[in-house]
């Protein structure tokens, strides 16, 4: 921690303490009156503004002058009450930041942005980040050159003397801003305290500019520099801030300094009221509306992160991450039309604005302006080749289109510059959707690594383990799959197949039997969950899940085929033959269904109807496979 000398008012009680020179004793002690009263005026003044150093200050001067002042006293009390209220809050806060310091740990109150793995979610954030940090940079140096210009017209106003000590002091306090600048933290603070020690006294407003510059810095130098002594930086920033309001309630810059700190710290409450203190008393700075719109924003008060992020544009609208953040704002608010219209005004100041990019491209993909979204896609991953959200939004908005040759291509890209889970997971499965399931796999395989309990990946790592033909390992993943999530149907499905198809009928009538129960609507699993009730012999419930897939797809000839066998194998012919009959309406051409109607026409001894239907199968299809069999059939008539 910073060590700083006690930066008190000048001393001595000149002001207060009348002093009989000459001008006769009736005149001096009224003009003492009128200095008390105007004194205690002043501490009253003081207390109802907080500022409970300064009345006390005061107050100890006029009753050492006369110990015997009531309202003195009476104010003195008051101040003092207030004054320990006052620091039991301060240490109830700062109790909280540190104990939010802890879990964040030595090294990671600021963590490092991000290197672009983690899927989009994660890319969108650190990518924002950085937009971000680089408008704010600007921004900064555009406040702080205002803060120099201020600050070197107030030393103008000075006598030579005083302004060689407010050079001295800011000449340290820059120095101290370079050497932690550096992640130098213990050089900065020997500048800082050096300077803090020559600040000429009864400067209350250049001691207050001094302790925020101080705090600014620090700040951005830990957010610069994570690590050993950043920690320890911020709260030495806090500590100069508080400081820094102390000595001028007035001064903006120390209530923005610790609204900033606050949410990092995800204090948004604290931030909030830090922030908006500091856009009060100076509401032309666009960055205090601006970092306050920030912070309404993590609150997820939209409405009000709207209002600072339109003053943030007024006060400066070439501004193009005020404008983000309001597009964004807009979106959060279910205003699509409107988020547009301000990305529009971010991408007009900067056309290679990513971020602003993608949030077109998205909102004009839910609305199904499919030309419109890849266009904003395509400029995103021009203006920044190795941005991977960017990469990875254009090639799924080529998925989404069924282009998947071009998907296949941007999601490689993607890789290139960011390998993570769930562009691996996109590139496995636009290579299933084209057929490449060998190529699929060492991707598939890649996404449930990295993120082993999620369903959806060890699912396609199954789809393609399947599709190459490893069985063993597609049951391994479809069966981790179905344990992550059990409300998921398709790796249920799956399993009953092979398992079915492998000849292990019951463990297929396990998983079958899951899957309708997850969705007793799947065309899918009635139909598979009939197979396997057929392949057990218990035909009854086979016709019952046939004639339920039936129910949810007519159409579907296979079905019908099935259903029509099962009713021969459960001994139904006349069910068999209005199947077969509604199934050979439906294609004419099922010459299996006509052989097999005609074959149970002969068992059930309609001769007549039999020789019909196989005369018909052959004169219309001479080369069907089964002609022999229809022939010996009519032989035997």
């Amino acid at each position: 921690m910073l060590k700083r000398p006690g930066l008190l008012a000048a001393t001595g009680g000149a002001l207060l303490l009348a002093i009989a020179v000459g001008g006769g004793i009736a005149w001096t002690t009224m003009r003492a009156a009128t200095e008390t009263s105007n004194a205690l005026a002043l501490a009253k003044d003081y207390i109802g503004r907080g500022d409970y150093n300064r009345a006390l200050d005061i107050l100890d001067r006029i009753l050492i002058a006369d110990s015997g002042n009531a309202e003195a006293k009476k104010l003195h009390n008051e101040a003092a009450d207030g004054k320990n209220q006052s620091d039991t809050k301060k240490s109830s806060s700062d109790s909280a930041i540190a104990k939010s310091l802890e879990k964040v740990g030595q090294a990671l109150v600021f963590p490092p942005q991000g290197s672009g793995q983690g899927g989009a979610a994660s890319d969108q954030a650190s990518a924002q980040k950085r937009a971000d940090d680089s408008a704010q940079r600007r921004a900064e140096a555009d406040a702080a050159a205002a803060r120099k210009k201020a600050a070197d017209a107030e030393l103008s106003k000075q006598n030579a003397e005083l302004q060689k000590k407010m050079r001295e002091v800011n000449d340290l306090v820059d120095k101290g801003k370079a050497a932690a600048t550096k992640g130098d933290f213990a050089g900065a603070g020997q500048n800082f305290q050096e300077a803090l020690g020559k600040l000429p006294e009864g400067e209350d407003r250049f001691a207050s500019q001094t302790l925020a510059g101080i705090a600014d810095g620090l700040y951005a130098a830990a957010r610069a520099n994570p690590g050993p002594g950043a920690d320890q930086a911020i709260k030495d920033a806090i500590q100069n801030a508080r400081d820094a309001k102390k000595k001028d309630p007035n001064n903006a810059m120390p209530f923005y300094t610790l609204g900033k700190i606050n949410a990092d710290l995800n204090q948004v409450d604290n931030a909030i009221a830090e922030l908006k203190q500091a856009a009060s008393l100076d509401p032309k700075n666009y960055l205090y509306s601006y970092e306050l719109g920030k912070t309404y924003l993590k609150a997820r008060d939209y409405e009000k992160a709207r209002l600072s992020f339109d003053a943030t544009v007024t006060l400066k609208p070439d501004f193009e991450n005020a404008w983000y953040n309001l597009g964004l704002t807009h979106q959060y608010l279910k205003d699509p039309s409107r988020a547009l219209g301000a990305y529009g005004k971010a991408l007009k100041i900067k056309p290679d604005f990513t971020l602003a990019l993608v949030a077109s491209g998205r909102i004009y993909a839910a609305r199904n302006q499919q030309q419109a979204a890849l266009a904003a896609f395509q400029k995103a991953a021009q203006a920044d080749p190795t941005n991977p959200l960017a990469l990875r939004e254009l090639a799924a908005q080529y998925a989404a289109g069924g282009d998947y040759a071009s998907a296949e291509g941007w999601f490689r890209k993607a890789l290139a510059v960011g390998d993570d889970a769930q562009t691996n997971y996109n590139l496995a499965t636009v290579e299933l959707k084209l057929g490449k399931g060998k190529e699929a796999l060492p991707y598939a395989q890649k996404a449930a690594a990295q993120q082993p309990n999620n369903p959806e990946y060890l699912y396609t790592l199954g789809l393609a383990s399947e599709k190459g033909g490893a069985t063993d390992a597609a049951l391994e993943a479809y069966a981790k799959a179905a344990a992550q999530d059990k409300g998921y149907i398709e790796p249920r499905i799956n399993l009953g197949n092979l398992y079915l198809e492998a000849g292990f009928v019951d463990k297929a009538l396990t998983y079958l039997e899951e899957a309708v129960a997850i969705d007793p609507n799947s065309f899918e699993a009635n139909n598979n969950l009939a197979n396997a009730y057929g392949k057990k012999g218990l035909y009854d419930k086979s016709i019952l899940y046939y004639q339920k897939a039936l129910g949810l797809s007519p159409r579907e000839t296979t079905v019908r085929l099935n259903l029509a066998r099962a009713y021969v194998s459960a001994g139904d012919s006349a069910g068999a033959m209005g199947a077969y009959g509604e199934l050979i309406k439906l294609d004419s051409k099922q010459w299996d269904a006509i052989y097999e109607l005609g074959k149970l026409e002969a068992s059930t001894g309609d001769a007549a109807s039999a020789r019909k239907t196989l005369q018909d199968l052959l004169a219309r299809n001479p080369d069907y496979t089964g002609a022999a069999d229809a022939k010996k059939i009519l032989a035997g008539l």
